[in-house]
């Protein structure tokens, strides 16, 4: 197979493995989607950003001396089926680049990034990924086994928060915070967010 070097060498309709991904030398940022290549958005904007660094800075601090770590986009993040004892990069074909997530398993993480379900994945949505962040992604990290998934809403200033229910393996929403709530992950109790903070301009 040739080398790809510019993104309008891929094949839209191929499904390709992380394998394939390894090897593409491109400027694009891509994600993989069940071995279909979406390509990231354009730069966030100012208020995502903003979120994104108030977020990192109140979950980074939390963490600092505990052996989970908090890491934010871009960062190569692989899932797969868990189901499957034996993971080779042929094998693999999700790879995300979540806006924050953490990682308290510190046999996931790799030079390359981390392969496996992270605990917690945060995704900041824009009009441009919504679509993606609430059903595919939804999906596919339900699938994966990632506990805890947060919704970032910019615009109307919530969060919506999904755990992992271990019976039945499905998300259930156990809470819906607005801009004047104390946000608590399920795997942090004590950890207090004050959204007041995170949404300010």
């Amino acid at each position: 197979m040739s080398k790809i070097s510019h993104f309008s060498q891929l094949d839209l309709g191929r499904t390709y493995s992380y394998a394939d991904y390894l090897t593409w030398r491109f400027d694009e940022a891509v994600e993989l989607l069940r071995g279909k290549v979406s390509l990231m958005s354009p730069a966030p904007n100012l208020r995502h950003q903003r979120i994104s660094r108030n977020l990192l800075v109140e979950i980074g601090g939390y963490l600092k001396g505990k052996p989970c770590q908090a890491f934010h986009a871009p960062f190569d993040v692989r899932l797969y089926d868990r189901k499957k004892s034996l993971v080779a990069n042929q094998d693999i074909y999700t790879v995300v680049q979540p806006d924050l997530c953490v990682v308290c398993d510190g046999g996931k993480l790799d030079p390359k990034g981390c392969l496996g379900a992270p605990d917690w994945i945060i995704e900041i949505l824009s009009k441009s990924t919504a679509q993606k962040d609430t059903q595919t992604k939804f999906q596919l990290y339900q699938e994966a086994g990632v506990k805890e998934y947060w919704l970032v809403y910019p615009y109307e200033a919530t969060v919506s928060q999904f755990v992992l229910d271990e019976t039945t393996e499905k998300y259930q929403l156990t809470a819906m915070f607005s801009r004047y709530d104390q946000a608590a992950p399920w795997l942090f109790p004590d950890l207090a967010i004050d959204l007041a903070e995170i949404f300010a301009h």
